[in-house]
């Protein structure tokens, strides 16, 4: 009985050295998935925080009353009588890609707990392409050709402005999705600019 039990205690050891050893030699090739696992279940819990940077909060900061002054500009010429047509469907155009961008841009500042007060945005208003008040005044009292080529002038310093941040966005934001809108707006803007020289030279 005794030399069953012992040998019923040895088989029970080698069969557990045999699984430890199986362990020890899976674990090894187990362990690099376990650790990947482990590393991407702080990276998912902190995907909020690490899905933007500071470059993402600049880029939304700066665009929305970038694209706010954009909205008011393209009102000003389609209030107006007199306008070129093919600069009154760029106006609409813009308003209609630029306002919805606006709502996006506040709502990201929103879900990232970043300034959106006006404070924050101080500095946009003789950089980036913004028009200073004079400009404003100048587009809102000009009538007629004028006013369309004062337009198409002021909203192409005004979208070089924006393709110059939107590149600085595509080359250091974090963000996808900020990143993805940067990029559309280089390329809408891009052609923009080339649809407003031809209208400028048709003029």
């Amino acid at each position: 009985m005794k030399i069953r039990t012992a040998a019923t205690a040895a088989l029970t050891l080698a069969a557990a050295l045999t699984l430890a050893g199986c362990a020890g030699g899976s674990g090894s090739e187990s362990m690099p998935g376990m650790d990947h696992g482990s590393s991407s279940s702080p990276s998912s819990s902190s995907a909020t925080t690490a899905d933007f940077n500071d470059a993402d909060v600049m880029f939304a900061q700066m665009m929305i009353p970038h694209h706010q002054q954009a909205v008011e500009m393209a009102d000003m010429i389609l209030d107006k009588e007199g306008i070129d047509p093919g600069v009154l469907t760029l106006a609409s155009d813009i308003k209609a890609a630029q306002q919805p961008e606006i709502d996006q841009l506040q709502s990201w500042l929103t879900e990232w707990g970043a300034d959106m007060s006006e404070d924050s945005m101080e500095g946009m208003d003789h950089g980036g392409g913004m028009m200073s008040e004079d400009d404003m005044a100048a587009l809102e009292a000009a009538t007629g050709t004028e006013a369309s080529r004062l337009f198409l002038e002021q909203m192409t310093m005004h979208h070089e402005g924006a393709i110059e941040m939107a590149q600085d966005e595509v080359e250091n934001g974090q963000n996808p999705d900020a990143v993805e809108m940067a990029q559309t707006i280089v390329d809408t803007q891009t052609a923009e600019i080339a649809q407003m020289q031809e209208l400028l030279a048709q003029l």
